[in-house]
């Protein structure tokens, strides 16, 4: 696709002007896991859908809960309703869900097990996501970004390697000082999984794509550098060698004093911020160096009332003086109610 193509048009969308370094009176709004539990419509959706897998393969349905958050409340981003570990999936791997716990993999205990991930993922097997991309694109309006995304690698791999997620990612941390070799050939197969998946969602329509490396907080810095940091560069570099002018936002969690390192290494085009960040340190030392998206606690968002606006003042003071995407420092809790969004919203928008 051509970078033409892809970009026009992109001057109308608030969220994209951002990206390109531009300041909005008002910041354009969305919320990570905004399609999700918490809306009524995406409950029905998600019983009609049968398992969760299925609903994140299953186009039409995809389709219309990515967009039901967009209808609700003219959120100025939809992000693709999908997961993390369907890369996983696609490199052969077993995946699936268990109801109330979460993902569960085949757990991969030693270098055999490792160099037995296969190098390319099944694009078959994610056709039906970017058909979902596809859907979506051509539902919303020309002010509305959409945008796609991927685990980062080390976020995926702590998930293979363990078989589910866990409190501190010991068996991956683990695995990478037993077997560095296997383990870094694990983590070459994501990067160029995720390059392959991420660039189908661009021609699919997406037009900015999220990086979430969930668990990037639980490195050390030698560690941090080795297998966030650099697997990072090289996906954004590789996906941009194929489609230039791609616009990355980085999700490093946790990473903490550790995201100018990663925002000057990876050349992320933004990096979004979690709840716990000191806000003079990332206006100082982060949103000098690119738009930051953020930082909005959750658990606040969920109490509502007078903390509530508080937190989005605060949240607006610190950053809304230069290119600012406003979002949660992580994903909504599905027991946020309705009116605590539409209380958010209004804060924001002066309404």
């Amino acid at each position: 696709m051509e970078e033409a193509g892809r970009t026009a048009g992109m001057g109308t969308k608030p969220l994209m002007r951002v990206l390109d370094g531009q300041r909005e009176a008002i910041p354009p709004v969305w919320m990570m896991r905004q399609a999700g539990r918490y809306l009524p419509e995406y409950r029905a959706v998600r019983q009609k859908a049968g398992g969760f897998l299925d609903l994140c393969f299953n186009p039409e349905l995809a389709a219309d809960v990515t967009l039901q958050p967009v209808r609700r409340f003219g959120f100025d981003a939809a992000i693709l309703f999908s997961d993390i570990l369907v890369i996983p999936l696609a490199l052969g791997r077993m995946v699936w869900f268990v109801e109330g716990e979460g993902p569960r993999l085949e757990p991969l205990t030693d270098a055999k097990a490792l160099l037995s991930v296969r190098q390319e993922a099944d694009q078959k097997l994610l056709a039906p996501i970017y058909e979902t991309v596809r859907r979506v694109k051509n539902e919303l309006g020309p002010k509305t970004t959409l945008i796609g995304f991927c685990g980062a690698p080390w976020t995926v791999a702590t998930y293979m390697v363990a078989g589910q997620g866990t409190p501190d990612q010991a068996p991956a941390k683990d695995m990478a000082k037993r077997e560095p070799k296997a383990f870094e050939y694990m983590i070459d197969c994501l990067v160029d999984a995720a390059v392959d998946y991420l660039e189908q969602q661009l021609e699919a329509g997406a037009d900015v794509l999220q990086i979430f490396d969930t668990w990037a907080g639980s490195l050390p810095p030698q560690d941090f550098e080795r297998w966030c940091v650099q697997p990072t560069k090289r996906l954004v570099a590789k996906l941009r060698a194929r489609q230039p002018g791609t616009k990355v936002i980085g999700f490093p969690r946790g990473a903490g004093k550790n995201i100018p390192r990663y925002v000057d290494e990876t050349g992320v085009d933004a990096v979004s911020l979690e709840s716990g960040i000191d806000r003079k340190f990332a206006v100082e030392q982060i949103q000098s160096r690119v738009p930051v998206q953020g930082n909005v606690d959750p658990l606040i968002l969920r109490a509502g009332g007078a903390a509530l606006d508080k937190e989005v003042d605060d949240v607006m003071q610190a950053f809304s003086a230069k290119p600012f995407i406003f979002n949660l420092g992580h994903g909504i809790l599905p027991d946020t109610p309705i009116a605590h969004v539409e209380q958010m919203l209004k804060r924001v928008r002066g309404t």
